[in-house]
């Protein structure tokens, strides 16, 4: 009879974890639910408290050149600390699924930076004005991936100036 409380907990907490939309891919990277421009303020608020500029980095979960991406930005330390001394990161999604777009008023705000492909990054100054839109195939290695020294000399050229 003691199980029965724990195992009551334990279902409550997976049954909060929502299922990854493309579960092949793995866990979402993106969160479906958010809306973007609600991402764009806070990060204003805390670009401004902390002098850090904003990184958006618009993409989709089923995108596999997103994840890989992401991927370099999470387990290579010298762009994690580029990124986390210079920059505040949004990553906004925006995914069409099942005939639903999302956050396609971002899209249209920043000038339809979507026509290129994903993922796409865009600088933002610390009030949320945008310095650059960035295609991120630049920044791959030319086989599975990004390659971490374009992505830091990318971040040393739109890192702000202290």
């Amino acid at each position: 009879m003691k199980l029965l409380p724990l195992f009551a907990a334990l279902t409550a907490v997976v049954t909060l974890h929502a299922a990854s939309e493309y579960p092949k891919m793995g866990p979402d990277i993106y969160d479906t639910k958010v809306d973007g421009s609600t991402l764009v303020e806070n990060a204003i608020v805390t670009a401004n408290a902390t002098h850090r500029r904003i990184l958006l980095d618009l993409g989709a979960n089923w995108c596999i050149w997103c994840r890989h991406l992401h991927h370099t930005f999470e387990t290579d330390p010298e762009v994690r600390k580029a990124l986390d001394d210079n920059f505040v990161l949004v990553m906004v999604d925006m995914n069409t699924h099942d005939g639903k777009n999302r956050n396609v008023s971002l899209n249209r705000y920043y000038e339809d930076p979507l026509k290129n492909g994903l993922p796409v990054l865009i600088v933002l100054e610390k009030d949320g004005r945008p310095l650059i839109t960035e295609d991120t195939s630049k920044l791959e290695n030319g086989k599975d991936g990004h390659d971490p020294k374009k992505i830091l000399a990318f971040f040393a050229t739109w890192a702000p100036r202290k």
